[in-house]
């Protein structure tokens, strides 16, 4: 396996385009993104389990239901949820862009990010779509910061791999950055690959997949309402379906990880506000992430680690009340970054360690956090960001 160029215009048959239709006032902020495959694709998605959901995802959901897709359309700036007409907007974005694209307006994922609560337009969708679809092309780039909302970095990547000799290729391109939190966050995810999978073999990788990945990311511990993976899955590397269990799906499983686990990373990296990336690494626990989820959704943790504070009273308090079965007397906890690695608890109990070198630690842009419960053989990873007073800026003029 290797990373290559391209995102989701990697895979064979796949083109994408992202332009400024005038949803969002600033005209250098793209607000319309398209995907597009040659051929009708298999598809997977993950929803929000938040019980107020964006009208895209219930268009989406009835869409793919016989596991089909061709292209995925999603704009930023509004997020069409809690709105009137939302179904109707979402299903006009839908035929907008099958007519422009020749095809069956049920083959079309649709989505949308930004405020809720306010209308959302469809004359500039309407206007600027033969744009987008002319646009189309090696464009990965272009619908990646076409999706983007408070994010200050583009976030997309691709890998290639084999199955059974064949060269197979899996991009993709995500949004998010605040209210981000287990059990998906508000993150769009969309994903691409021309290996030959069926839609429920697809389905389950994609569902298994989220469980250790975009499931254990959180910025905030707010759970938004337009969170969505989507996969497509066009079959045109030409590889032997993969209808089962065995050594290619497993191959195609370790493919999709790939992506998503740097997809996670660059989410939690980018959470409104953060200056640091914090990945928990847990070992030693009697049942997987509980408490890796615990640490990294801990405020005061957060806040440790933006203020460069070798504070691990504050780990173990969240370990405490993370309701895993934990012996507090066996809990070992180390900080690390490239500058180093310290050890600050060892037996849930503090040890004599320098703060000066403790501090130099911290101060890097990725940090580790390494706890060790010395109780079972469970391990889990989970990840988020520092929390600063940017945050709360952020935050406090959202809509303005």
């Amino acid at each position: 396996m290797k990373t290559i160029n391209g995102g989701v215009c990697a895979a064979k048959g796949f083109s994408a385009a992202g332009i400024h239709c005038g949803i969002r006032k600033n005209k250098g902020k793209k607000d319309l993104s398209l995907i597009y495959s040659q051929v009708k694709a298999n598809a997977a998605s993950v929803y929000t389990t938040n019980l107020v959901k964006g009208a895209p995802l219930i268009v989406t959901k009835e869409h793919i239901s016989n596991g089909k897709a061709q292209a995925i359309i999603c704009n930023s700036g509004n997020a069409n949820t809690c709105n009137a007409n939302g179904i109707e907007i979402a299903n006009d974005m839908c035929k907008l862009a099958a007519k422009e694209l020749n095809i069956d307006e049920n083959d079309i994922v649709v989505a949308s990010t930004g405020v809720i609560g306010q209308p959302l337009d469809i004359a500039p969708i309407a206007a600027g779509m033969p744009e987008l679809v002319k646009s189309l092309g090696n464009n990965s780039e272009a619908a990646a910061e076409g999706i983007m909302t408070t994010d200050t970095r583009l976030k997309q990547i691709a890998v290639s791999f084999d199955i059974d000799g064949v060269e197979c290729r899996i991009g993709g391109i995500a949004k998010g950055s605040g209210m981000i939190h287990p059990n998906m966050a508000t993150m769009l995810v969309f994903i691409t690959t021309d290996c030959k999978i069926s839609s429920a073999m697809l389905q389950k990788a994609l569902s298994s997949d989220i469980k250790n990945t975009f499931n254990m990311v959180s910025v905030d511990g707010d759970t938004s309402t337009n969170d969505m993976v989507t996969v497509l899955a066009n079959g045109m590397a030409g590889n032997k379906e993969i209808t089962d269990d065995g050594n290619a799906f497993d191959e195609f499983m370790k493919a999709l990880n790939t992506v998503t686990v740097y997809l996670c990373r660059c989410i939690a990296g980018d959470g409104e506000g953060a200056t640091k990336l914090l990945e928990c690494r847990v070992y030693g626990a009697k049942s997987k992430k509980t408490v890796a989820k615990s640490v990294i959704c801990s405020s005061l943790t957060k806040a440790a680690m933006f203020g460069a504070d070798a504070n691990w009273g504050r780990v173990l308090c969240a370990i405490g009340y993370s309701g895993a079965d934990v012996d507090v007397n066996k809990i070992d906890v180390s900080f690390e970054s490239s500058a180093g690695s310290v050890l600050v608890c060892k037996n849930g109990a503090g040890v004599d360690f320098s703060e000066d070198e403790a501090k130099k630690i911290l101060l890097e842009n990725e940090i580790n956090i390494i706890i060790d419960l010395n109780d079972g053989a469970e391990c889990a990873v989970a990840w988020g960001c520092d929390l600063t007073y940017d945050y709360v800026k952020i935050n406090g003029d959202y809509r303005t």
